[in-house]
């Protein structure tokens, strides 16, 4: 380094402060998105309870070709949903009416796993 140029020092607090900011934004989003899918899925018709239950013996299965049946089926939702949404895009793009005006969920096909 040159003599009259000094590094300048990191700041770890405010660094550590965005951080925790950013991981809890992003907690936050992981929430709002799984609502959205249990409102997508139609399983808010469900008692809580029961959509609970069914969780967890999702979470605990570990036969690979339920897991697998399910994958499909849940890629097929996504993909469905992605088709009727672009469906809606373009009849907005020509002043046609989209949909029924209600907000899509913001959540993706890809596993956080």
């Amino acid at each position: 380094m040159e003599d009259g140029m000094m590094r300048k020092p990191r700041d770890f607090d405010s660094e550590m402060k965005a951080l925790i900011e950013r991981a809890k934004l992003l907690k936050e989003r992981k929430r709002t998105q799984l609502g959205e899918l249990v409102l997508a899925a139609g399983a808010d018709v469900l008692a809580i309870d029961v959509l609970a239950g069914a969780m967890l013996a999702a979470a605990d299965t570990k036969d690979t070709a339920t897991l697998e049946d399910w994958r499909k089926s849940g890629a097929a939702f996504f993909q469905s949903t992605r088709r009727s949404a672009a469906r809606r895009n373009r009849g907005d793009a020509r002043g046609a009416p989209a949909g029924d005006g209600s907000a899509q969920p913001a959540f993706g096909g890809t596993s956080t796993k």
